[in-house]
């Protein structure tokens, strides 16, 4: 994740970082300026086509739609940070439970009990960079793809890592209450912190293995491209050549806001902008380490 000072606006508007869309649209924005220059030489230097032609009411079509696909950008552009924001919400919930599970076994738990603390001190930390794996995982994203997808074949899918790791952290914890180490009450007082641990995987790969509707996110693609690829026709006539760069500038906001959208829909995969989960499992190790 990026770590930025919000204030610096001319740092931004003269930077450019790796994550930025204009180095990822750039070709795509050159060929768009190629079509555009032959729509404008074809119209008026080849047809030579007047002021009166029908085509110039095309501008009109493009007012119209303009409001209708503002208004889906604006969505998927909130839909996707809902996402992102749930999964830091999440890996927040994460951090704090271990801390709490920490604290209340640190106090439970005799100092001389050096066994027993170091299992959990090294546990409750694997958890968190098991999850941060798991969700970076190709089949975890696939989990619930229909398809079948040669390519995984090799990947035991039989094996829930965290679960595992979890069953590990309450087989101990009810070991303890067997040996008579905690008392019925502090187990259900520690039941309910390991079951959040599980509650945090189960909520996170929800966001991971549930994309936007495949059918929402075609038609935006194709709405994009289709509006962009119409307007040289008809605001050529009032622009002229202009109506090159004003094409590529229309396509380079319209474009990017979807690229955004995609990038932070699934927040915990490798790009620039999506959650440091690693970092924040490191953190949790120290913290937990602090505590025990």
């Amino acid at each position: 994740m990026i770590s930025y000072n919000p204030k610096e606006w001319f740092t931004f508007i003269f930077r450019f970082h790796k994550s930025d869309t204009l180095r990822q649209l750039a070709p795509l924005m050159a060929a768009l300026g190629i079509y555009s220059w032959a729509v404008a030489y074809m119209e008026l230097e080849y047809w030579k086509l007047s002021e009166n032609n029908h085509l110039r009411n095309l501008t009109v079509v493009h007012s119209l739609l303009g409001f209708v696909i503002s208004m889906l950008l604006v969505f998927r552009t909130n839909t996707a940070y809902d996402r992102w924001w749930e999964g830091r919400r999440l890996w927040g919930s994460l951090v704090n439970n271990s801390r709490n599970l920490a604290i209340k076994l640190a106090a439970i738990l005799p100092p001389e009990d050096a066994s027993n603390r170091h299992f959990f001190k090294r546990v409750i930390a694997l958890y968190a960079s098991t999850l941060a794996a798991h969700l970076q995982s190709e089949a975890t994203r696939l989990a619930l793809d229909e398809q079948e997808h040669p390519d995984l074949k090799d990947l035991d899918k039989s094996k829930h890592l965290p679960n595992q790791v979890a069953t590990l952290l309450f087989g101990r914890t009810n070991k303890l209450y067997e040996e008579n180490k905690i008392k019925e009450a502090q187990l259900i007082v520690l039941n309910g912190e390991l079951l959040s641990f599980t509650d945090v995987c189960g909520a996170c790969e929800r966001i991971k293995n549930t994309p936007i509707p495949f059918s929402y996110s075609v038609f935006i693609k194709k709405f994009i491209f289709f509006y962009v690829m119409s307007m040289p026709f008809g605001f050529v006539f009032s622009l002229g050549y202009w109506v090159i760069p004003v094409v590529i500038f229309v396509f380079y906001v319209l474009a990017s806001i979807e690229l955004i959208a995609e990038e932070i829909e699934d927040p915990f995969g490798g790009d620039a902008n999506d959650l440091p989960t690693f970092k924040i499992a490191s953190n949790i190790k120290k913290h937990i380490g602090e505590i025990l």
